[in-house]
């Protein structure tokens, strides 16, 4: 669907529109989405990057990988971390999708507005909506199926209970288990609003939101997304 204008013109236009109105941001940007002809600016966002992103970045996934996918709030990064975990399974490889942030029908919700129907992906999706998400679980969910793609929505809230091991801890337990299995896990994240601040360019590790600190070497690669752009780099 062509816009009206180029994404950075209508995200001025909403934020015009959030004070002329006095509504959140995040209102004024479903606004201009639906006026454009999406569901809400994260469709917007995610139909704007090349259709071709999601299977782009599969391919370049290796076994073993830990990703981090990174973008401020409606930039897509939800939507993309669903079609790649679609793709994955309509290839006939075990892909999995865990989120705390959202119920089962919010996600298939999100994956048909993607053109994808539940028949099709439910052979090898399997999506996790459960309260006890976390590392060990994710990995205790994963080892019947080396080599799966997981999606793990997301990585700030894994922290969340302190029931559970500290986030270092669970992030270098993820990076085991994909590194011995040759699983692919993709940790959707934060990304601090101080970028918001920032013009002309992609986020990048030192803009990803933390409560306490973690080793982001930890991760492989990155992914992150902004004003339909994307950029996957090696870890150095």
């Amino acid at each position: 669907m062509k816009l009206s204008f180029p994404i950075f013109r209508l995200k001025r236009k909403a934020r015009l529109l959030s004070r002329e109105a006095k509504i959140p941001l995040h209102r004024a940007l479903d606004d201009v989405a639906r006026a454009e002809g999406f569901q809400s600016w994260s469709h917007l966002s995610a139909s704007v990057l090349n259709e071709r992103s999601a299977a782009d970045l599969l391919a370049g996934f290796e076994s073993g990988d830990l990703i981090l996918l990174g973008a401020r709030p409606g930039h897509g990064k939800t939507l993309l971390g669903l079609d790649l975990a679609a793709r994955t399974a309509v290839a006939g490889r075990a892909a999995f999708f865990f989120t705390l942030e959202y119920t089962e029908e919010d996600v298939w919700s999100r994956l048909r507005s993607l053109g994808w129907d539940e028949e099709r992906l439910e052979p090898h999706l399997t999506l996790d909506t459960s309260d006890s998400i976390c590392a060990a679980h994710v990995v205790e969910r994963l080892t019947a199926s080396p080599g799966a793609v997981a999606v793990i929505d997301y990585l700030q809230l894994l922290d969340r209970d302190r029931q559970h091991p500290e986030l270092g801890e669970q992030i270098h337990a993820l990076r085991s288990h994909a590194r011995e299995t040759g699983s692919v896990i993709v940790l959707i994240s934060q990304i601090d609003r101080h970028f918001e601040r920032q013009v002309g360019r992609l986020p990048e590790m030192t803009d990803v939101r933390l409560s306490n600190p973690v080793d982001l070497a930890l991760f492989s690669k990155t992914c992150f997304l902004h004003e339909g752009e994307i950029s996957l780099e090696s870890v150095a």
